[in-house]
């Protein structure tokens, strides 16, 4: 570096100012390109580009941008051009690299593959992490994994290599740690087939998670569309210290915010708080924020991103970020849309639920406000090899290496005192790089000396993939896990269990206890020889003092000549299915829709298109949609997976129903509540409905990524101008949508509700389609809208 500079210098010398630095500039340029990854020689970094966008729209605005700002509109595709307008309009964007998990990867490749073209447009990756039970322990898990899903794993194998796509097998690790480790850099805009893509921006990235469609588009080269996002300051002043870890600055957001507060924006945290926070616990912070509703959360590029660079092996991506460090950092006197203020030197660790992850609570308080709900204090998770589990650590928020030291260091001082977690623990390691160094450190050791049984490295029974034996379904109980998400049924399909989420360490300390009722920073413990005695706060490094182990090579590297290559897709198999288009919008009012469904309350993915063992149909649509909206609960008889068919009288699945209701040519129409599909990204929620004759999901208001993923499959996403509106309907109606003859940005719809006894409501009714996404509803689908356009 330093010679470089040398020789920049001594060029401005003989060739002077003015017109001569044309020649300085080109210079810079002969530079030797720094890779994207390690795994992709041939790719570079263009932080010049980045940084000439970026001139040009503050010139434009003519104002200082936020750090998310620069990074979003130095992707426009039309940075001159572009309509910028918070909040308002339609981004087109070129983004650097696409990043999808097995469960969602084969519906984008399945879509990928419909659209006719040879290679994927950029860099794009598949990581297999979904698919793996958690049963026994991390080996004997992945062995039966990769014999059970064989046919989808292959599938996804050869897709890669024939498409130009990088391979992560099982074990390797979960999406979001590997694209940390590897892939996520300061200023890249990357866009992954998950919720929890947005852990990308512990690293400076502004990484968003999106549908397959999405995915499909920024590969086959086609610039992508983003709502222009509001953006929410957070900053962040003192430090901390203690029990208190990055995990309670978003929990406690969390609690600020609630599950749709970040809805349409970005969440940029900044100020002098930031700089005492790991890469990995910014990480952390930006995982969870896909609770909140935010597109995506970002810190500015410091020195811990750098040191976290360096470790991973990118010790020149460190050093060319240096160099380009103002465009990676909020310009002074940025404005935020709002601003959240912290003191990390006050902050108290925090336990969020049960059932929604915005139910904030102190741990100091948790005890009391359970006793007063009748929440069960007996914290148990689980059943391995006859040994009762506890809490479970790990995942993809919280399995770093700072978090297993912290949580090994709790654990020894129980084990020095001759305590062992009051029943045993499961602990997921977030890569096999993870999991082979703290191997090699001796944490897992110590980890299962507690008591803990070591999973394999995926995500298990965080998205419910979990052979879960101790309790029955109904069973009320409490659990502890430092994940992210804890939705009712969502981590071992039984709606009594009481999930709460917080941070490895607070896991780890009631894992000791055994209860809810236990506070580490006052209460005591006793010891096996009677003594009573207190947990010191949790300790460990921030990253290897060794350097990571990187564990087995489970990478496969897509051919350069793949012609060869065949995927196929047996026409007989349960697991995969080659996709028919959807039908063309036939140019009419969509007249007399039934209502399929009229939901009561919150409405996630997990209700829509539930995970755990229907994860093994995610690459085949027609068997998929026997999990269409079997968790949401059906407003007229409170119960779930029981509705009314109109046609015949009785009651039915709503899978069934809706399958009997296309058999017979019956459009059909869901009605739902607030921040209707919030939670993960899976298209399936919204492919399942378009497949089984749906054609307009009417609510209160919708999910950032589940409203995006129903346009592109063809449906039409309303909103009711009046949300006191949602209270006309009645289950048995029937509804007319009209004025899709002149259908255009802006411009409201109309309802035309039905009654049973005769009388009729007219409503009004909202949209967000811009003029691209119209002809989405127009071809059927972006997809075919797509081919159209080839």
């Amino acid at each position: 570096m330093a010679s470089y500079c040398m020789t920049v210098t001594r060029l401005r010398l003989v060739l002077g100012e003015g017109a001569r630095r044309l020649h300085v500039s080109a210079a810079f340029n002969a530079k030797p390109k720094v890779a994207m990854s390690r795994f992709e020689p041939g790719t570079s970094i263009s932080y010049e580009k980045l940084h000439e966008n970026i001139d040009i729209v503050r010139k434009r605005l003519n104002r200082p941008l936020t750090l998310s700002e620069k990074i979003v509109y130095g992707h426009l595709d039309d940075p001159v051009g572009q309509d910028i307008a918070r909040g308002r309009t339609y981004l087109r964007l070129r983004p650097d690299r696409v990043a999808m998990q097995d469960a969602t990867a084969q519906m984008a490749m399945l879509q990928f593959i419909s659209s006719g073209l040879p290679k994927v447009a950029v860099p794009s990756t598949i990581h297999c992490d979904h698919l793996i039970e958690a049963q026994i322990g991390g080996v004997e898990d992945l062995k039966r994994a990769k014999e059970v899903n064989q046919e989808v794993y292959n599938f996804l194998a050869t897709a890669g290599a024939k498409y130009g796509v990088g391979f992560w097998k099982p074990g390797s690790g979960i999406i979001h740690q590997i694209i940390l480790e590897n892939y996520a850099y300061p200023g890249v805009l990357l866009i992954g087939t998950d919720s929890h893509t947005p852990n990308g921006g512990g690293l400076g990235s502004i990484c968003i998670g999106v549908g397959g469609a999405d995915a499909v588009d920024v590969m086959a080269g086609i610039p992508w569309e983003l709502k222009c996002p509001n953006v929410i300051g957070v900053k962040l002043t003192g430090s901390l210290s203690g029990w208190t870890s990055p995990k309670d600055v978003i929990l406690k957001v969390a609690g600020i915010l609630t599950v749709k507060g970040g809805t349409g924006a970005i969440v940029e945290y900044h100020g002098p708080g930031v700089d005492s926070i790991s890469c990995t616990g910014m990480a952390t912070i930006c995982n969870m924020g896909a609770e909140i509703g935010a597109t995506t959360s970002v810190f500015p590029y410091n020195h811990r991103m750098k040191t976290y660079l360096n470790k991973t092996g990118r010790a020149d991506i460190a050093a060319l970020a240096d160099e380009h460090k103002d465009d990676l950092v909020p310009d002074k006197g940025c404005e935020y849309d709002q601003v959240i203020e912290i003191n990390l030197s006050e902050l108290k660790p925090h336990i969020n639920g049960p059932f929604t992850p915005d139910l904030a609570h102190p741990v100091s308080e948790i005890g009391a406000v359970a006793e007063k709900n009748g929440w069960p204090l007996e914290v148990k998770v689980g059943q391995y090899q006859h040994q009762q589990s506890h809490g479970l650590i790990g995942s993809c928020t919280n399995s770093s290496y700072e978090d297993m030291g912290r949580a090994a260091s709790l654990a020894k001082q129980a084990l020095d005192k001759g305590l062992k977690c009051k029943a045993a623990f499961t602990v997921t390691p977030g890569s096999e790089q993870i999991r082979a160094t703290i191997e090699r450190d001796g944490f897992s050791k110590i980890l299962r000396d507690v008591g803990g049984v070591v999973l394999a490295n995926a995500c298990g029974p965080c998205i419910g993939q979990w052979d879960r034996k101790d309790v029955k379904k109904g069973e009320k109980n409490t659990i502890v896990t430092s994940y992210n998400r804890n939705f009712t049924s969502r981590n071992d399909a039984n709606p009594a269990t009481h999930a709460f989420v917080t941070s490895p360490e607070i896991v780890t300390a009631l894992a000791i206890a055994g209860t809810l009722k236990f506070d580490p920073e006052t209460d005591y413990l006793t010891a096996a020889n009677g003594e009573k005695f207190k947990l010191e706060p949790p300790n460990g490094d921030e990253l290897p003092a060794l350097d990571f182990d990187p564990g087995q090579d489970t990478y496969q590297h897509p051919p350069a000549e793949s012609g060869s290559i065949m995927v196929d897709v047996s026409p007989t198999s349960t697991r995969l299915q080659l996709l028919e288009p959807f039908d063309k919008w036939n140019g009419k009012d969509l007249e007399d829709l039934q209502v399929l469904i009229k939901v009561k309350g919150k409405c996630t993915t997990d209700h829509i298109s539930a995970a755990g063992p229907w994860l093994k149909f995610r690459g085949h649509l027609d068997n998929i949609s026997n999990n269409m909206l079997i968790g949401a609960i059906n407003i007229e008889n409170d119960a779930v997976n029981k509705i009314k068919n109109r046609l015949t009288g009785e009651y039915g699945g709503v899978p069934d129903v809706a399958r009997h209701y296309k058999a017979n040519g019956l459009s059909w129409v869901v009605v739902g509540d607030d921040n209707y599909g919030e939670g993960s990204s899976r298209e399936h929620a919204a492919l399942e409905p378009r497949h089984l004759g749906g054609r307009v999901i009417l609510v209160k208001s919708f999910a950032r990524i589940h409203e995006t993923n129903l346009k592109k499959q063809g449906m039409l996403p309303l909103t009711f101008a009046d949300p006191t509106d949602y209270d006309k309907i009645r289950p048995d109606d029937k509804i007319s949508f009209t004025g899709l003859a002149t259908f255009a940005p802006g411009k409201p719809l109309k309802g035309v509700v039905k009654h049973g006894d005769g009388s009729q409501d007219i409503i009004t009714l909202n949209h967000t389609f811009n003029e691209n996404q119209v002809e989405w509803f127009h071809a059927g689908s972006a997809l075919n809208r797509m081919k159209e356009l080839q």
